[in-house]
């Protein structure tokens, strides 16, 4: 999920946002969409990685490093409203992206850059439904055919 690390030609100084689809909220119900990627069994847990909340429920995707209109980004573990891409250092770790469909915008209670706290308190708040997708990633130089990181 990382395209590049240091800059350079070929490369890029950060880390894009992933592509991401989804299906099925409650049709009528659903005035905006959420999505949350963390991790679950970091020491210091959950670490969370992403928070885009406000996304219209038309929308049924996110493109790679695309947020649509109006959509607005939360506060992440290392306190930037931005896409920390994972990258388990010593072992593979199993990564959650979270859909929630919301019977709200969050927008006029919620600020762009909110923090981690005001951002899952005022999700909870307002899930009416979610889907969960877990994907496993595996450090650098740890071939995929290592049993660690089979499927």
């Amino acid at each position: 999920m990382r395209r590049g690390d240091q800059g350079g030609p070929g490369r890029l100084s950060r880390p894009l946002g992933p592509p991401i689809f989804w299906s099925g909220a409650p049709s009528g119900l659903t005035k905006s969409i959420a999505i949350v990627v963390d991790d679950s069994a970091t020491p210091i847990t959950p670490r969370v990685y992403w928070i885009v909340f406000d996304i219209s429920p038309s929308t049924t995707d996110l493109q790679v490093d695309a947020l649509p209109p109006h959509a607005w980004v939360a506060q992440n573990s290392s306190g930037k409203a931005e896409y920390a891409a994972p990258c388990p250092v010593s072992a593979p770790h199993n990564y959650r992206f979270t859909v929630y469909a919301l019977d709200a915008f969050l927008g006029k209670t919620l600020p762009d850059h909110a923090t981690i706290l005001q951002a899952w308190s005022t999700i909870a708040k307002h899930v009416i439904a979610r889907g969960t997708m877990t994907a496993k990633a595996c450090p650098n130089g740890l071939p995929a055919r290592n049993t660690q990181c089979a499927p």
